[in-house]
């Protein structure tokens, strides 16, 4: 056996069983996990992932240990996720993948969005008077359900970049769906608080609440229906999924179900394509942070943020100081105007990606952050644009689910995945094949025009839902020092600009940069984790001209940091994962 150097295990890994643990890794790896020391960050020379659950990490692990790449660790990880956090993401949801090739020095990204289905109307998320659903009225059936996109995106990465062998890349998922995994005791904990909606379809009924009880922490739970469509996956690939047996489950889960049926079609999944898209990249602090462009909101908010706040020393206030955090909290609005008004599928909505992040539009933006005092007045801006279009600011509703991966190989590759279903449990919908499907298409605004006016983010057949996903990878001279990313719904992006700011301007290393209260300003108020120091700065932060709401702020960031010194790794203390490395 490899010896895998795993210091200090993160905080995040606390929940999980000493039994699980030790059969997950190694007894080195279960004496780490009582480590008192858990606030360190995990090192090494070789290689690393870190994910939301040891389970899917070890699968990762293994098959970084025997030589294979990022992008064959990525799927044994996601295939693993799939079945023990089914909650966050799966083979019914999307991803959106970014990566750096040690090779070449290149980097791309692939969108594995969920689409929307041909038979789409404007008019899905509206009632009979045009007024918007409520929420869950229209995320929970299958009205909400997109064309899944992760199965694709697996295969099209594997055949990119992978070294290992397809098949052996799903031998842990299906030895766990077979024999059996532990329920985690966030599993268990959101399947109680979700028991009413889980309960109303028979198949997932039967799977996360049998004879009427939650699953609970600690017992154990097999998924022999996702054990097979995975061996399916691994003989037949991609297309074992998206035609077929698979395919038509999935279909018929979808339009039969009562009450809020959906319009996916056989054609849509056959159609379903990835599409490899060009990195969206800004400067800041001599960095290039990269990540995915449209139809993410990800990297061009994050890179606003970023671009506004190079002309301001928040080295020198600190992270301590409310002045720091008076600038990042009014740059991130101002950066979120500008995405409800234009950020969208670019391929069904000409946007301004490149006069978004233009050095000069930011630097404009950024004037208004020299006042002393909260911003009163926060609307979009004009950003150089080669197309006259007018459009309306968003109304799209975001609920926080999702998961993170970041993975460093031995041969200089980087890869940061986000991925998801949606909200937690997506659609509620259990396929045949032993999988939740998404509800993806309760990211677009339920309503297509503002006073004649139309928003960017409307349903349209076969477009992708914008999201705020914001998998990135940080360069500097063009090899990466950064690979980051988190859940959390629309607050993605201001987790993933805190635990950059924190690394490069107060040089935190990267479990404490993820382990730093959260402070996120999206559209005014102010909200500060609850239980950490930020809610001190609830006070001064008022006294700026901030509302501020103190709650419970649950990401899921995951980063490595890369320098020649090694690795270092980072698992987020709020919930269940680790990063484990060699």
């Amino acid at each position: 056996m490899r010896p895998f150097m795993l210091f200090p295990i993160l905080l995040a890994a606390l929940p999980v069983s000493a039994q699980q643990a030790a059969d997950a890794f190694a007894p080195e790896a279960a004496t780490a996990l009582a480590s008192k020391d858990s606030g360190a960050p995990v090192a090494a020379s070789k290689w690393m992932v870190a994910a939301a659950n040891p389970l899917a990490v070890r699968a990762g692990a293994k098959v970084l240990a025997d030589g294979g790449s990022a992008a064959d660790a990525m799927v044994a990880v996601q295939t693993v996720l799939g079945l023990v956090e089914p909650q966050s993401s799966g083979l019914g949801g999307g991803a959106f993948l970014v990566w750096y090739d040690g090779a070449t020095g290149q980097m791309t990204t692939l969108d594995g969005r969920e689409t929307a289905p041909l038979a789409a109307t404007p008019r899905l998320f509206q009632d009979d008077d045009g007024e918007p659903l409520k929420f869950f009225d229209a995320v929970v059936g299958g009205r909400s359900v997109g064309t899944p996109g992760t199965p694709a995106l697996l295969e099209m990465a594997h055949a990119k970049w992978g070294r290992a062998g397809w098949p052996s890349l799903f031998a842990d998922a299906i030895s766990l769906a077979e024999n059996g995994f532990e329920v985690s005791p966030r599993l268990a904990a959101l399947v109680e608080s979700d028991q009413e909606r889980l309960s109303g379809y028979a198949r997932t009924a039967s799977y996360f609440v049998p004879e009427g009880a939650p699953v609970a922490a600690g017992s154990t739970l097999t998924n022999l229906a996702y054990a097979k469509t995975l061996a399916a996956i691994a003989t037949g690939g991609a297309e074992a999924f998206y035609t077929g047996e698979i395919a038509q489950g999935i279909v018929d889960t979808v339009v039969n179900v009562q009450g809020n049926p959906g319009v996916l079609s056989m054609t849509d999944l056959s159609v379903y394509k990835v599409k490899e898209r060009a990195p969206v990249c800004v400067t800041y602090r001599t960095h290039d942070v990269c990540g995915m462009g449209p139809p993410s909101s990800g990297a061009l908010t994050v890179g606003q943020i970023l671009g506004m706040l190079e002309g301001y020393d928040l080295a020198a206030l600190g992270k301590d100081s409310p002045e720091a955090w008076r600038l990042i909290g009014d740059a991130s609005r101002l950066a979120f105007a500008d995405r409800g008004r234009y950020m969208a599928d670019s391929d069904f909505v000409p946007m301004p990606t490149k006069g978004l992040v233009n050095t000069d539009y930011l630097a404009s933006r950024a004037a208004a952050l020299a006042s002393e005092t909260a911003l009163t007045d926060v609307s979009a801006g004009e950003p150089p644009f080669d197309h006259a279009l007018l459009l309306a600011d968003d109304e799209s509703i975001e609920l926080p689910s999702t998961s993170h991966i970041s993975i460093v190989d031995q041969y200089g590759n980087a890869l940061s995945m986000t991925t998801t279903i949606e909200n937690g449990f997506g659609s509620r919908l259990m396929a045949p094949g032993g999988f939740l499907l998404n509800n993806e298409l309760t990211d677009f605004s339920f309503r297509t025009h503002v006073d004649g006016v139309p928003i960017a983010n409307r349903v349209e057949p076969g477009k992708r839902p914008r999201s705020s996903m914001a998998p990135t990878i940080v360069l500097k001279d063009g090899k990466p020092v950064l690979v980051v990313g988190s859940p959390g719904g629309s607050r993605i992006i201001g987790y993933v600009a805190k635990t950059v700011i924190a690394h490069l301007d107060w040089g935190l290393d990267p479990q404490a940069a993820i382990a730093l209260p959260h402070l996120v300003n999206r559209f005014g108020t102010y909200d500060l984790e609850e239980g950490t120091d930020a809610a001190n700065l609830a006070e001064p932060l008022t006294a700026l001209g901030f509302e501020t709401s103190v709650r419970g702020l649950n990401s899921g960031l995951h980063a490595i940091a890369v320098s020649e010194d090694g690795l270092l790794g980072g698992a987020d203390p709020r919930r269940e994962g680790i990063a484990l490395g060699e």
